[in-house]
């Protein structure tokens, strides 16, 4: 009898275990889901106002919009292309900085360095993660722009005083312990008989990094560069700090632009009206930006798939 009890207690138990899980991960659905139900409700709202053609391909963004008909600048501009551009050039620019510094970090914490400087080095490394952005967006502004414009004009450039560049290369130093704490993680979890072998057949440590240590971690090495892709993506502060609020198309680095969060930020800062085209127009971005990541993520995701190892 208290075999019996004690097996009904132990399978009552992993029941309602197993209906817990099965309610947080039904709760990160419902919340996914509602996030972008809100979204797109809002977003149907604003392209019943604008076409949708015109805010795909629209070369212009000048959301101010005129409370009367017979006022100047009545009838806005939509256009996401210039938002797309900018934000997508700080982000280049940031993973250019970003991902040969935290991969080369993590190559020589995980393979070179000695225990003694790994403790030292990784926790200051991993404590970039932790300052705040706001931080970073006041360097950027008060140190990086200045000392780009007054580099820039000592050699004949005209350069803004706000410009992509100096956000994006804050931005990059800021993402540097994603890449190299996440690929640290991931290299080091390369099975340690991968490397014997390797340096028994007479391959230099260089070698073994290069030709088995890398290609063995190269799906958590992407994993981390789009980690720090995405947060580049989404970053706002450093932005508005550093590279400015003009919303122009341009591949000019050194002009100043604006990227597509600074701009959700500002239309819904202070008093709005959520029946306007102007207000409507920020969940018409957030749904563009929500379905980039998703199409980043898959596609990340296949090519992790594509290159992946199992160890047995």
């Amino acid at each position: 009898m208290e075999l019996r009890r004690t097996g009904k207690l132990v399978k009552l138990q992993e029941q309602i275990i197993i209906i817990a899980l099965m309610l947080c991960s039904l709760a990160a659905i419902l919340v996914t889901v509602g996030i972008v139900a809100s979204l797109a409700f809002e977003a149907f709202q604003f392209f019943q106002k604008i076409p949708v053609s015109e805010f795909l391909f629209g070369l212009e963004w000048s959301p101010q919009t005129a409370i009367r008909d017979d006022q100047v600048g009545a009838s806005g501009k939509f256009g996401i292309l210039p938002l797309l551009g900018g934000t997508l050039m700080i982000s280049t620019i940031a993973m250019a900085v970003a991902t040969p510094l935290g991969l080369y970090s993590a190559i020589y914490l995980s393979e070179y360095a000695k225990p003694r400087t790994r403790v030292w080095v990784k926790p200051m490394l991993e404590l970039l993660a932790g300052i705040p952005t706001v931080v970073y967006g006041f360097f950027a502004a008060l140190v990086v722009a200045p000392l780009i414009r007054s580099t820039g004009s000592g050699i004949g450039f005209e350069i803004s005083s706000e410009s992509a560049l100096a956000a994006g290369l804050v931005m990059g130093i800021m993402l540097i312990p994603f890449i190299s704490s996440l690929s640290d993680d991931v290299l080091c979890a390369v099975p340690k008989t991968m490397r014997e072998a390797s340096l028994g057949l007479g391959a230099t440590r260089s070698e073994t990094v290069k030709n088995v240590i890398l290609p063995a971690a190269n799906a958590g090495i992407i994993g981390s560069l789009l980690l720090a892709a995405s947060r580049a993506i989404g970053e706002t502060m450093i932005v508005v700090m550093a590279a400015g609020l003009s919303a122009k198309l341009t591949l000019n680095p050194l002009e100043a632009v604006t990227t597509m969060t600074v701009q959700i930020v500002t239309l819904l800062t202070g008093d709005q009206e959520f029946d306007s085209a102007k207000t409507l127009a920020a969940f018409a971005i957030a749904l563009f930006l929500f379905v980039l990541t998703m199409i980043l993520n898959v596609i990340s995701l296949k090519i992790v798939d594509r290159y992946k190892t199992i160890y047995a």
